[in-house]
């Protein structure tokens, strides 16, 4: 089974960076895409950034221009670096994983908020 192991969250002011970190215990090649989606109280988990396997990114329109996505394969670890962070982006970041038996693994999340 695959373990995930998110850093990084925190308190920040608007306009101001973090990088979450998850590592996963999954070798690469069991793996067909990671990402972070998050969910804010009161609404529903959405898509942050994924990266698949052959490097092929996708970003939700709310994060576009501000977040990126990367990975250490040799690590197998994944990177999402927040810039000009904003209020609304005040939510708590999960970690997933799906494998290519297409099971997916949440890690416990991350909480990250903007405040002044």
């Amino acid at each position: 089974q695959v373990q995930l192991v998110e850093s990084g969250g925190g308190l920040v002011q608007p306009g101001g960076s973090l990088r979450l970190s998850c590592a996963a215990s999954a070798k690469f090649f069991d793996t067909t895409v990671m990402g972070w989606y998050r969910q804010a109280p009161g609404k529903q988990r959405e898509l942050v950034a994924t990266i698949s396997g052959d490097g092929i990114i996708e970003y939700g329109d709310p994060v576009k221009g501000r977040f990126t996505i990367s990975r250490d394969v040799a690590k197998r670890t994944v990177y999402l670096q927040m810039n000009s962070l904003k209020p609304e982006d005040t939510a708590v970041y999960y970690c997933k994983h799906r494998s290519i038996f297409d099971t997916d693994t949440w890690g416990q999340g991350t909480q990250v908020t903007v405040s002044s």
